[in-house]
């Protein structure tokens, strides 16, 4: 199965946007370089819709101890419910426990338009 959910115009970097792969509810994101991702749009906690949270970024690693540091801009799905985080560039595994993971799907990119498909 699979759905045109949008050109590639109409999702700017950094936003995402609600859509459904048949029945099923998705949440598709692009990232600040541009790559497209989709994720069930119900978050693996208690179903939040993740459409409707936020896209962000995290505290990343530095070599000084007690330093804070924000980086990865707009590749972090945040729930809004309770706001676990997933990453969207790797799987949409959740940040605190990689081991869990947001359903992703397949996007492909043709002739300006944003196919999901399973």
């Amino acid at each position: 199965m699979e759905n045109v959910v949008c050109k590639t115009s109409e999702l700017q970097p950094g936003e995402m946007m609600e859509a459904s792969l048949g029945r099923t509810p998705i949440v598709v994101c692009r990232t600040l370089d541009g790559d497209f991702y989709a994720f069930s749009n119900r978050c693996i906690h208690q179903g939040g819709p993740m459409s409707k949270g936020v896209l962000c970024g995290t505290s990343v690693p530095t070599d000084r101890p007690g330093e804070y540091c924000y980086g990865r801009k707009k590749e972090i799905l945040r729930c809004p419910w309770h706001g676990r985080e997933f990453d969207v560039k790797n799987d949409g595994r959740m940040l605190t426990d990689p081991r869990r993971k947001l359903p992703s799907f397949t996007v492909d990119i043709v002739g300006g338009n944003v196919i999901v498909s399973k």
